[in-house]
């Protein structure tokens, strides 16, 4: 029997953002003076990963560039972010409609983000018997791993240093499985979305109380019920003390609601988006931006790899946690 298809859910906010940033072919801009340089790096990172992954189909999400639910829900969300540069909104707002223009299917959904893609095209593969990876650089999407589901992370160095993040890694490397991933992730917090975790604890220290109760819930009704003890055996002194406060479950509450990605997000049916892409298509919609890419669309145009090389399977490296002196890959910047 042949493997069951395979869908690439990018997280095209990261992708731009990191492409911006990288610039390793300098600052481009089209014929009407307008930056680009992202917009080149975003399309030949989709490129390149249809390369490598050879995917029956693409689905590319953005942030909701006007609303978000969860800034609504607590103001505090993401607040401590300066502004972005103007080149960069420019280009951030491009994205989405010459993607769209090039072929590929895009969903930018109202009020949410491009996580939420993310997890409703894992959910609609997953229904519909597909297997998908998503690229993103947000932790959050450890929590959508199971045995259809990995989370595919580059490291500086491209894919040749790209790590696959598995729910069998995710326990070696953070000591949580994908299930209690985001009770992990609201006890530590996440400073990068300005969502403070509970004092006195961090990454181990959650991992810790999660291997002794299985869950937040389960070690608040063992301290309700006179389990104290237990849960300051597992965590320490310090950090038992905080995790027993009202501050701590409405820390943790809050969290988790945040944290919470959509599954039901309408996003195309996958039979109807699969590749190959048009390349005349794709060519003139890049060359309208100034971009030319060449060869580097065969994949998702179905045409065989200039460089002659024979179809293999891509095996990434595994997330293995390192010597403690080395950093492990989920501290390391992506793309």
């Amino acid at each position: 029997m042949p493997p069951p298809p395979l869908l690439l859910a990018v997280d095209g906010n990261s992708l731009l953002h990191r492409a911006y940033h990288a610039a390793p072919i300098g600052r481009l801009v089209d014929g009407a003076d307008r930056p680009v340089w992202a917009l080149h790096g975003l399309v030949l990172s989709i490129a390149r990963a249809a390369a490598k992954i050879r995917p029956d189909a693409v689905v590319v999400g953005f942030d909701c560039p006007t609303e978000s639910a969860r800034r609504v829900e607590y103001p505090g969300y993401k607040a401590h972010r300066p502004d972005k540069a103007a080149d960069l909104t420019e280009q951030l707002a491009t994205a989405p409609e010459l993607l769209r223009a090039a072929g590929l299917c895009v969903v930018t959904p109202t009020a949410y983000e491009a996580d939420d893609v993310l997890a409703s095209s894992a959910e609609q593969a997953r229904q519909a018997g597909w297997r998908s990876i998503l690229v993103t650089s947000d932790r959050d999407a450890f929590a959508l791993l199971d045995e259809t589901t990995s989370v595919l992370r580059i490291r500086n160095g491209g894919f040749d240093e790209a790590v696959v993040v598995t729910p069998e890694s995710l326990i070696e490397v953070y000591g949580v499985t994908p299930g209690q991933y985001r009770d992990y992730a609201a006890l530590r917090g996440d400073p990068s979305d300005n969502l403070h975790g509970v004092r006195g604890f961090g990454s181990a220290t959650a991992a810790r109380l999660l291997a002794a109760f299985g869950s937040v819930d389960a070690a608040w009704s063992a301290w309700d019920d006179g389990g104290a003890e237990a849960v300051r055996s597992a965590v320490g002194d310090r950090a038992a003390t905080h995790f027993g406060t009202p501050e701590a479950r409405e820390i943790v509450d809050r969290n988790r609601r945040i944290m919470a990605m959509r599954h039901d997000l309408t996003i195309p049916a996958l039979d109807g988006v699969r590749l190959p892409l048009d390349l005349a298509v794709m060519r003139r919609a890049l060359s309208g931006h100034g971009i030319s890419l060449g060869p580097s669309l065969w994949a998702l145009t179905g045409r065989a790899d200039p460089n002659g090389a024979a179809q293999t399977a891509y095996v990434p490296n595994q997330w293995r946690r390192r010597n403690r002196r080395d950093p492990i890959p989920g501290q390391l910047a992506l793309f």
